[in-house]
């Protein structure tokens, strides 16, 4: 069965955030990026300062002499944490098939999606939707039948476009793409493909599998099914898991001891049902709080003994709730575990001893 694929891309994310949350800012450069006497790098800017010929990774004092007039910001990066994560709240209410890339792009395998919809092009609209009316920003969606392509497309209409490629209209369109943009491709590699003068997919289209790899090693093969639009890249979704957390944004800022231990008490029922899912315990309880002047502090305790219970894991968050918390308003509260083993391993060690 052909895979129906997105790749979600936020458009100019940081700055897009800044532009969000100050109206005033909206329609001018901004540039998300360190101080520039302090050689400062761009984080993101907006497509009003790309314009100017500013980039990420461009230290701030060039970007400055390029666009004089930018707003220069420093980036709140929990921030743009917290609404990365409202925008994958509304990845899953269309799929639990997601692979993050970053904190602005990812995978969605749309193929069999939780609101039975047959066209990947029609949910791609509306995840853009849904992203802008939620969260107030907005993203760039390829639509394809692999990774690759779905990639590619995203970056072909931005902001705020939907580039389909079908299989009828995929080689055609690999042919256009430069070689420094096929997945896999480093720079090394780029330059060292440049030189054997194959600068787009339409001079690497004519090789052989059996050249390439002979030119190329391992990424000759790979470039081989991807020029011709059969890389079968499966969405990378389990990873081991080191940690498990929950956490909230508060819809307005407490100082309410009674609200805040209410979440913890949700979050370790939560955090228990999550554990035993996956026959796992837990040593280490980790509390986090972000106040409402997004100073985020953390603290934990690793135990003797594993546990995942709902009442153990309360109780140690209730300990360092009140070892925390201070007479400030909370904007965010969130719990996590770690530390983690499976059950069947530790019950095998009882045994043993």
């Amino acid at each position: 069965m052909m895979r129906k694929i997105l790749h979600v891309d936020m458009d100019a994310f940081f700055a897009s955030v800044e532009q969000r949350d100050h109206p005033e800012w909206r329609g001018k450069p901004v540039i998300v990026g360190g101080k520039p006497n302090h050689r400062g790098v761009v984080s993101t800017c907006s497509y009003e300062a790309r314009a100017f010929g500013v980039r990420s990774a461009m230290p701030t004092a060039k970007a400055m002499k390029l666009c004089p007039q930018a707003i220069l910001t420093p980036g709140r990066y929990d921030l743009y944490k917290e609404v990365s994560a409202q925008v994958h709240e509304v990845f899953r209410t269309y799929t639990d098939l997601i692979e993050p890339l970053s904190i602005d792009e990812a995978y969605l395998d749309v193929t069999d999606n939780k609101k039975a919809m047959t066209s990947a092009t029609m949910i791609a609209h509306a995840i853009q939707k849904d992203v802008y009316v939620k969260v107030g920003l907005t993203c760039s969606v390829g639509v394809s039948f692999n990774k690759f392509l779905a990639k590619m497309a995203s970056g072909y209409h931005k902001p705020s476009g939907v580039t389909v490629i079908t299989p009828e209209n995929a080689k055609e369109f690999i042919r256009t793409i430069p070689i420094e943009d096929f997945y896999g491709v480093g720079k090394v590699s780029a330059e060292k493909l440049k030189q054997a003068g194959i600068l787009t997919g339409e001079d690497l289209f004519p090789l052989s599998k059996e050249e390439l790899e002979k030119k190329f090693g391992n990424l000759g093969p790979r470039l081989y099914l991807q020029v011709r639009g059969e890389s079968n890249d499966q969405l990378t979704l389990h990873r081991e898991r080191k940690s498990i957390g929950t956490e909230r944004t508060l819809i307005k800022d407490t100082t309410d001891h009674g609200i805040l231990t209410g979440y913890l008490e949700e979050f370790a029922e939560e955090l228990e049902g999550m554990l035993k899912k996956r026959s796992l315990a837990c040593r280490t309880v980790t509390l986090k709080l972000r106040d409402s002047e997004f100073n985020t502090m953390t603290k934990s305790v690793t135990m003797r003994d594993y546990l995942n219970k709902q009442d153990e894991i309360y109780s140690i968050a209730l300990q360092l709730f009140e070892e925390m918390m201070e007479e400030r308003p909370i904007r965010l509260i969130g719990l996590t575990v770690s530390h983690l083993e499976n059950t069947n391993r530790l019950y095998k060690q009882l045994k043993l001893f």
